[in-house]
């Protein structure tokens, strides 16, 4: 019997690996795609490595498209200081990387197409995050309908579906649906900053964290309060 197939955007974060472990788990063959794109926590991708050998992935493709040659984002900017203020209502953060899921997208479009993959699994999220635009099931919808008119897959009927299962999950949501699935949590890494250890302060340390420690799992959080003491 031959597995359907999916590619799934695999960053090397909690959200992708849970995506993956998703897709996975509803019978495809998984084709993992990383993309380094400038980001200062391109550690991430080691992540990304680790998770498709837990995950037993066949296929992973790792593409070269940085995005820090004009800046625009403090992940691609070293001059923009990261935020460790909390996110606010209404403001997009300067984390967001303009045009990063349409070029993802793009690019995860034509390895789906040429592989006969039937789906593509994202892990973006609309609840717990900033207000990205281009985390939105709206934004997906769109994207859905250029898939089914820019490719030869789409023009025969057979486009392939984006999938994204956490996009309106909270973040504990997501940490118990991964403990469901058996992500290694422990092998991800979610850091704005990249340094080895993760910094405990940056939006998304402390999102991440306060959803493990309500979820129960506080010995896999990052420990802020010891690591703001040092």
């Amino acid at each position: 019997m031959t597995l359907k197939t999916a590619v799934v955007l695999l960053s090397g974060g909690l959200d992708s690996a849970t995506s993956a472990a998703q897709a996975i788990a509803d019978g495809y063959e998984v084709i993992a795609l990383s993309l380094f794109y400038g980001q200062r926590h391109d550690c991430e991708l080691e992540a990304a490595k680790r998770i498709v050998q837990h995950l037993k992935i066949q296929q992973h493709f790792i593409l070269d498209v940085n995005l820090s040659q004009w800046g625009g984002s403090s992940l691609t900017d070293q001059s923009i200081e990261i935020p460790k203020t909390g996110v606010q209502a209404d403001v997009i953060p300067s984390t967001y990387v303009p045009g990063r899921n349409t070029v993802f997208l793009s690019i995860a479009l034509s390895l789906a197409e040429a592989q006969n993959a039937t789906a593509i699994y994202l892990g973006i999220n609309a609840v717990d995050y900033s207000g990205y635009p281009d985390c939105r099931p709206e934004y997906l919808a769109v994207v859905q309908q250029l898939a089914m008119l820019s490719s030869k897959a789409g023009l025969e009927g057979h486009a392939p579906q984006l999938v994204a299962p956490l996009v309106m999950d909270s973040k504990v949501d997501i940490v118990k649906r991964a403990l469901q699935l058996g992500v290694p949590i422990a092998l991800t890494y979610s850091c704005y900053q990249g340094a080895p250890e993760p910094c405990g302060v940056c939006d998304s340390c402390r999102i991440r964290d306060k959803a493990l420690i309500a979820a129960g799992q506080s010995d896999l959080a990052t420990l802020i309060g010891n690591r703001r003491a040092r």
